[in-house]
């Protein structure tokens, strides 16, 4: 993100207790670009429905007011008829031309470690060995000898042909124990006092779903692919219940600042969840968050199998969905393929019973009424999640109303694809990750393959339910640049001019829709959120550009430099760019 992500500004609360009464509005927003989504939905190609603002000039807004009433929306419509409805403590804000959007979900995320990211070395954007070293002494040098030193952010994908080893980072810190997670979690980097403080040695084997890559004497080298990471990462100083607070705080705040009314949270543990019922108990959830039960931890899935998943729409936090693994990642080779990676013949990935997939555990789950998420990267771990869903849907059709998701669904084979729209599946998908990974993505699957990948367009044809996400901190939040991937198919600096594989690309309205409508459809609030209408929460992002005016021109990248101005949720100002104070009665 561009911005500092702890001004003092970022929590600019409109309190309860200065609200005014339900009779008269406590906020009124002015003379905005008001985009309400409330029409009918494109079409398979992404043209707009016959209802929407949109003609032979393009795409204009279908409002320029929203009027807000204890912490629910009750106007759209004309500034002039919005004014008409100020009371004597009313809020105005003139929002001078900005846009005005059903606010952004961001519908895959890991906040915790964003959060604890941010606390940590920060690695992204190195480009070598030396570099990412220099980076930890350039922040961390100087600790106290046997403190742990943790970092993340270098690309497993990037640097998978030439991983670096123990040794300089070893040299550079031999009294303390590093530990450098990679960009999206699949590779984990340590030190030699790391690797001698968990008892990784050369007679340690491999673990399930994991590497231990190897030197030529079978010493361990300093990196550990996929599973094998936790070796590590598990001998990590353990953390209090109130600094996971602390953290998962923080890093919802980022998302505020980012625009975002509200994230699904992947694969949470039992300590995440009672860190997330802590905040809300003390009323410190800024935003919503659906929380999907982490399946590896046995123990608290079967907790809630038997308690049953939250019926409550109107709590910040609800569970109701549970996160299972099929394969690894791309980057790392660990996605599971169906056949040989190009770049490295005889190898396969790792398949799902090698990562913890418990198909017993997950079919009592989804009986039970959670929606399952399964992570999918290759087009073998796709197949394999895809069986596992169509024979429990074919066993029981009710279980079909779920809405159960494939997170990622990156390598789809072409007659896979036509399943998800049959099974009503969500394709829960990363515009960051196509754009992130072109470099080296076709490398592993090579020209034929690469076709079926990041096929967004293709998901819809076949009638999938697309949502898009960050997946961060593996990918940026930061909204613009995840809606000028969407459109474009092309990367911070524009390229490739044409964009990658530009058939795959989605609409401006498609990608809006895929943060915000979609996503609250993925989250079974779709008759709370997602639009702006009256009744609704009155969660909405104001921004400075206009994404449908924009991603429709021909020069789309100036999405990217656009800002958040304001993000509200509830009818709550959690987020405000200007800070300044408004002004009683106008």
């Amino acid at each position: 993100m561009r911005a500092n992500l702890l001004p003092a500004v970022l929590l600019l609360l409109v309190g309860s207790a200065c609200r005014a009464s339900d009779s008269e509005p406590d906020l009124i927003l002015l003379n905005a670009r008001v985009y309400t989504l409330n029409w009918g939905e494109p079409d398979l190609e992404g043209r707009p429905a016959t209802d929407a603002p949109w003609g032979p000039d393009g795409w204009h807004p279908d409002a320029e007011a929203v009027v807000i009433r204890g912490g629910r929306i009750a106007f759209v419509g004309s500034s002039a008829e919005a004014r008409a409805r100020t009371g004597p403590e009313t809020v105005i804000r003139d929002l001078a031309g900005a846009t005005v959007l059903p606010g952004f979900i961001d519908a895959h995320t890991h906040v915790a470690g964003l959060g604890r990211n941010l606390s940590q070395v920060d690695l992204r954007g190195v480009t070598t060995e030396d570099q990412a070293v220099a980076r930890v002494v350039e922040r961390a040098g100087g600790r106290p000898a046997g403190e742990w030193i943790p970092g993340w952010g270098w690309d497993e994908g990037a640097w998978a042909n030439r991983y670096p080893t123990m040794d300089v980072l070893s040299n550079a810190f031999p009294d303390n124990p590093v530990v450098l997670r990679s960009l999206h979690g699949f590779a984990t980097w340590g030190n030699r006092r790391a690797f001698e403080e968990a008892g990784i040695t050369r007679d340690t084997p491999d673990p399930d779903g994991g590497t231990i890559v190897r030197g030529p004497n079978g010493t361990p080298s300093g990196i550990l692919l996929n599973r094998a990471g936790d070796l590590l990462l598990d001998a990590l100083p353990r953390q209090t219940p109130q600094q996971r607070m602390a953290e998962f705080h923080v890093g919802l705040l980022a998302m505020a600042e980012a625009g975002y009314v509200g994230v699904h949270e992947a694969g949470v543990d039992a300590a995440t969840v009672q860190a997330l019922e802590g905040l809300e108990r003390g009323n410190d959830l800024p935003l919503r968050v659906f929380a999907m039960l982490s399946a590896r931890d046995t123990g608290l899935l079967n907790r809630w199998i038997v308690r049953g998943p939250d019926a409550d729409p109107e709590r910040h936090l609800r569970i109701r969905s549970v996160k299972a693994f099929q394969d690894g990642a791309l980057g790392s080779r660990g996605a599971r393929l169906l056949a040989d990676y190009s770049d490295r013949p005889g190898h396969r990935g790792v398949d799902g019973d090698r990562y913890g997939f418990d198909h017993d555990l997950l079919a009592r789950a989804m009986h039970a009424g959670f929606q399952v998420a399964i992570h999918a990267i290759g087009d073998a771990g796709n197949r394999e999640a895809l069986d596992f869903l169509d024979s429990m849907i074919g066993a029981a059709p009710d279980l079909r109303a779920l809405r159960h998701r494939i997170e990622h669904a990156q390598v789809v084979a072409p007659e896979d694809a036509p399943r998800f729209g049959r099974l009503g599946l969500i394709a829960s998908m990363q515009p960051p990750h196509a754009v992130e990974d072109m470099t080296w993505a076709e490398d592993r699957l090579g020209a034929d393959r690469i076709r079926g990948a990041y096929a967004w367009r293709t998901l819809r044809r076949q009638g999938a339910h697309l949502v898009f996400s960050s997946d961060l901190p593996g990918s940026d939040h930061d909204i613009f640049y995840g809606l000028h991937a969407a459109m474009t198919r092309r990367d911070r600096h524009a390229t490739p001019p044409g964009g990658w594989h530009p058939e795959e690309a989605v609409s401006p309205e498609e990608a809006v829709r895929g943060y915000t409508s979609w996503a609250a459809w993925a989250g079974f609030v779709e008759d709370r959120t997602g639009v702006l209408d009256r009744g609704r929460w009155a969660d909405l992002t104001v921004m400075d550009v206009d994404p449908f005016v924009v991603g429709s021109s021909d020069h789309p990248e100036a999405l990217l430099e656009g800002h958040i101005l304001l993000t509200v949720v509830g009818g709550r100002i959690v987020y405000d760019r200007t800070a300044t104070a408004d002004t009683p009665g106008g």
